[in-house]
Formats: structure tokens, sequence, C-alpha cells
């Protein structure tokens, strides 16, 4: 499966710990990546300052869904359900 260009989904809900270009620290869940350019599209993409997680992350039907706001509102409650307890 492909991404549907200019989601951007997973580069606003999920937590990022490794540091990004721009974002030494990493990036919070729900803040937009810097590297993630006004149209939605990761401007690291196919660049080996790419962090590691990023490339590893798949699309799938399941965590894409049919829209790019179903697939933000999922990603958030996966990020949720997964956050350590604090």
């Amino acid at each position: 499966m492909e991404c549907r260009i200019g989601c951007g989904a997973c580069c606003i809900a999920p937590s990022i710990s490794s540091p990004i270009p721009g974002m030494p620290q990493g990036k919070p869940a729900g803040v937009r990546c810097i590297q993630l350019s006004s149209d939605n599209r990761c401007l690291l993409f196919g660049r080996p300052e790419r962090p590691l997680v990023c490339h590893r992350f798949q699309p799938s039907p399941d965590m894409c869904r049919e829209t790019d706001a179903e697939a933000l509102h999922y990603l958030t409650l996966l990020e949720l359900a997964t956050k350590p307890d604090s």
C-alpha cells in the first residue's frame, strides 16, 4: 500500500523520540513535524536523515482509513493507547 498523498497523519499524531532534523529532541504526539510541508508531504522522504522509526512506519488500510481526518483520529487513538502511564 502507498501513502495517500497529502495526508500527513503519521507526521502529526504519533510522538517520535528520535531526533529529527530541526527537532533534535524528537516531537510530541499531536505536534506537526517540522519536516512536514504545507501540503502534508514529508520533506525527508527517501533521504538518509529521515528517522528510522519513520522509515519503518508503513501504511496499511487499518491505519490510513478512508480520509485524512479518519487516519489522524485513528493514529491519535493508537498513540493514546500505547502511551506509558504517567
